[in-house]
């Protein structure tokens, strides 16, 4: 697939969580034609690809947190010299809570192309399958480790109203569960997502403090991704007497007629003109 005459691309590659069956056949191609893979686990690359019945000619290297600053020069250096860069994680898409980020970046800055071969991604699997509102969601990733920080962390994010997808740990899920039930309320309802696409796939619907009991019984096993509902939406307290009077007379101030300003003020506050229309005259 390199082309010495002309600059390389990076191409992401959206590889199976768990069932290999849900490999894309641009995934199968890419694999088999690209000039290198860079992949978080070689071993389970090589796994992968027997599963997909693909024969991997390219060269095979490994990218990972803990190798990502040193080995991302590398690897411009072989897009830059007009080669064919695939990057692949252990599941789902890269830079998504896995190794990708600084490689794109570094790509796009040094002109190299980048696209995707997009494929199977734990946010949206579990948004789909919580039974929670997807019309309106944000990712969050990982909660900070620390407990003074994950606490500070989700007080902050108890206001919002958007559902939440998040990734934990097994061996931190019950204490997770447990802040999560505290900051946001033991009855916000809850879906926790375990071992997506698997042979041991399950899906518990159910409050904060539920699965907060839940897991408290026994550490669950296997990656973990858990959608929030958000905050119920708080109505705005209606304006009083004194409020009204003052948004009618200030539209009058700037030339309205009275009918129209109090026709204008009423469809802000969602209220019957004729109530609007009382107040101003009773004032």
């Amino acid at each position: 697939m390199s082309d010495m005459s002309e600059i390389g691309r990076l191409i992401l590659l959206g590889a199976p969580l768990g069932n290999p069956a849900d490999g894309s056949v641009r995934l199968r191609d890419v694999l088999g034609v690209a000039d290198v893979v860079a992949a978080e686990d070689t071993r389970r690359l090589t796994r992968l690809a027997r599963d997909l019945g693909v024969t991997v000619e390219g060269r095979i290297v490994s990218y990972f947190e803990g190798n990502e600053e040193r080995r991302t020069p590398e690897l411009v250096e072989v897009l830059l010299a007009g080669h064919t860069v695939a990057l692949v994680t252990d599941g789902g898409m890269p830079s998504v809570s896995d190794p990708g980020y600084r490689l794109v970046t570094a790509a796009v800055g040094a002109g190299v192309p980048v696209t995707a071969a997009p494929g199977p991604s734990a946010v949206t699997t579990a948004l789909a399958l919580s039974g929670l509102p997807c019309d309106r969601f944000c990712f969050e990733g990982f909660l900070p480790r620390s407990p003074g920080a994950r606490r500070a962390r989700l007080r902050a994010l108890a206001a919002e109203e958007r559902t939440l997808v998040l990734f934990e740990a097994p061996h931190r899920i019950a204490a997770a569960l447990t802040d999560l039930a505290e900051a946001f309320g033991a009855d916000r309802p809850a879906a926790l997502c375990r071992e997506l696409t698997k042979t041991y796939e399950e899906v518990l619907r159910r409050p904060l403090g539920e699965l907060a009991r839940w897991a408290a019984d026994g550490e669950p096993r296997g990656e973990i991704t858990l959608v929030v509902a958000g905050a119920p939406q708080v109505a705005p307290e209606p304006p009083g007497p004194d409020e009204l009077r003052a948004a009618v007379a200030a539209r009058e101030a700037a030339g309205e007629s009275r009918r129209d300003a109090v026709t204008a003020v009423a469809a802000e506050h969602q209220l019957r003109r004729r109530d609007v229309y009382t107040i101003v005259h009773t004032g």
